[in-house]
C-alpha cells in the first residue's frame, strides 16, 4: 500500500495546485484586475482567450504530484506535454517556482508582474520572440511555454532553487 501523505504536505500541495490553477485562469481569461481587488467587470476579461481551462486542472494536478515524486525518490524525469491549450498551466508553475521571472525579469513576482503575466499573454509572446526563425541559435526550450526548470530536474534546475523539488527545504 502506498505511503499516506502527511496532512502538512497535502495542505501545501493543495495550496500550490490551487495557486497554479488561479494563475492559469488568470492567463486565459483576465487582462486586468489580477488580484480581483475590485468586482470583476467585462472589461477585465480578454476578448480572445488563449489556452483552455478544461485541460489545465488535470495537468496541474499531475505536475504537483510528479514534483512530489521527484523530490521523494530523487528522480530524473521529464513531464512531456504539448504547449497548446495547456501552456498557461506550465507557465503558471514556472512563475510560481521563480524560473519564469528569471527568464523574463519584467514579469516579476508582484501585483505588477501578475498584471503583465495576465494582460500580455507573455508565454505566447515569448515563444514568438524566441522563435528559431528569428533567432536560429536558440531553441524553444525555455521560451516561456516550456518551463523546463520546474519538472526537468535532472536536466536543468532553476538557479533560484525554489522549485517544489528543491531538496534543501
Amino acid at each position: 500500500m502506498p505511503d499516506a501523505l502527511s496532512p502538512d504536505l497535502l495542505k501545501k500541495m493543495d495550496a500550490y495546485w490551487r495557486a497554479a490553477n488561479y494563475l492559469t485562469v488568470g492567463q486565459i481569461y483576465l487582462q486586468d484586475n489580477p488580484l480581483l481587488e475590485t468586482p470583476l467587470k467585462l472589461e477585465h476579461i480578454k476578448p480572445r482567450l488563449l489556452g483552455h481551462w478544461g485541460t489545465t486542472p488535470g495537468l496541474n494536478f499531475i505536475y504537483v504530484h510528479l514534483n512530489r515524486l521527484i523530490k521523494k525518490h530523487d528522480l530524473n524525469m521529464i513531464y512531456v506535454i504539448g504547449p497548446g491549450h495547456g501552456g498557461p498551466g506550465l507557465v503558471a508553475h514556472s512563475y510560481l517556482e521563480g524560473s519564469y521571472t528569471e527568464r523574463f525579469p519584467n514579469i516579476e513576482r508582484s501585483r505588477n508582474g501578475l498584471q503583465r503575466l495576465f494582460g500580455s499573454s507573455p508565454g505566447l509572446m515569448a515563444s514568438r520572440a524566441m522563435s528559431p526563425r528569428k533567432y536560429p541559435d536558440r531553441s524553444m526550450k525555455g521560451a516561456g511555454l516550456l518551463p523546463g526548470p520546474c519538472i526537468w530536474r535532472g536536466i536543468r534546475q532553476s538557479r533560484s532553487g525554489r522549485g517544489l523539488h528543491d531538496r534543501r527545504r
